[in-house]
C-alpha cells in the first residue's frame, strides 16, 4: 500500500505560483509512475501531469503546458507540482496519485491506471 498525502494548495490571483507537494509513506515511492489530476465542481477529473518513477519522462495536458512543472525526489519519497502563471481556470481540486510501473519511463495518462490516491488539495485563483 502507498499512501499519499498532497499539501500547498490555497487562494491566489490570476498569474501567482503555487507549488504542490505529494508526500508518499508506506512503499518506496521510486518504483511507481507519479500524476496529479484536478477535478472542479460540475466536472470529470482529468489528467493535468505525469512524470515517470525514474523522473527521466514527463508528460502534460496541453493547457498547462509551460506553465507547469512535474518533478520528484525519490531519495525524499515525494512529489511536486509547480504552478506558475495560475489562471481562473486552474480552478481546481488537485490530487497526486500513482502506479507500479515496470519501466522506468512509462507514462501513465488514465486515471483509471492509477492505484493510490491522495485525499487532494484546493486550488482557487481568483481573476
Amino acid at each position: 500500500q502507498v499512501q499519499l498525502v498532497e499539501s500547498g494548495g490555497g487562494l491566489v490571483q490570476a498569474g501567482d505560483s503555487l507549488r504542490l507537494s505529494c508526500a508518499a509513506s508506506g512503499r518506496t515511492l521510486s518504483d511507481y509512475a507519479m500524476g496529479w489530476f484536478r477535478q472542479a465542481p460540475g466536472k470529470e477529473r482529468e489528467f493535468v501531469a505525469v512524470i515517470s518513477r525514474s523522473g527521466g519522462n514527463t508528460g502534460y495536458q496541453d493547457s498547462v503546458k509551460g506553465r507547469f512543472t512535474i518533478s520528484r525526489d525519490n531519495a525524499k519519497n515525494t512529489g511536486s507540482l509547480q504552478m506558475d502563471n495560475l489562471k481562473p481556470e486552474d480552478t481546481a481540486n488537485y490530487y497526486c496519485a500513482a502506479v507500479h510501473a515496470s519501466f522506468s519511463f512509462t507514462l501513465f495518462y488514465n486515471s483509471g491506471a492509477y492505484n493510490y490516491w491522495g485525499q487532494g488539495t484546493q486550488v482557487t485563483v481568483s481573476s
